[in-house]
């Protein structure tokens, strides 16, 4: 299968404020950008729903798959395994249940490797992930629901 790398990153103007993600996937000579913007929700839901739209947006499924992110959150939920403790315990008590389950079906497609890189540094596609974020976020005109998000959080 393809060897894929994916840049994400997520953004919300206050938190919880209006947000979006940002997505780069590189493939060969391919490349795609993909975000969205959202009325109301939190920067952990944006960064968590960038890497679920990327994986989605794979066509075959069993890829090598590189996802470098600046989310802690998501790189340590992932790599630290803490995801996998969740599910078996029904995410109780756990934010963002609805994103991790979506997480853990497309996950499960690929084999998946999470890179942490620093957020705003030298990283050229994180950096250009942050722009299609806050691009989508500021969008007002196409910002749609974060049916997910709950405002009891």
């Amino acid at each position: 299968m393809a060897q894929i790398t994916i840049y994400t990153d997520g953004s919300a103007l206050g938190n919880p404020g209006a947000g979006g993600y940002g997505v780069v996937l590189l493939s060969g000579p391919y490349r795609k950008e993909l975000s969205q913007g959202f009325r109301l929700t939190t920067n952990n839901r944006m960064e968590l729903m960038a890497v679920c739209v990327a994986l989605e947006a794979l066509k075959q499924e069993g890829n090598d798959v590189t996802i470098y992110s600046d989310s802690k959150y998501v790189v340590e939920a992932v790599n630290q395994r803490w995801v996998f403790g969740w599910e078996k315990k029904g995410f109780s008590g756990k934010k963002n249940p609805d994103l991790w389950m979506r997480f853990l079906r497309v996950y499960r497609r690929h084999n998946v490797r999470f890179v942490w890189v620093k957020g705003h540094a030298s990283t050229v596609e994180n950096n250009r992930c942050d722009e299609l974020a806050v691009a989508a976020a500021n969008n007002t005109a196409h910002l749609i629901e974060d049916y997910g998000y709950d405002k009891a959080e």
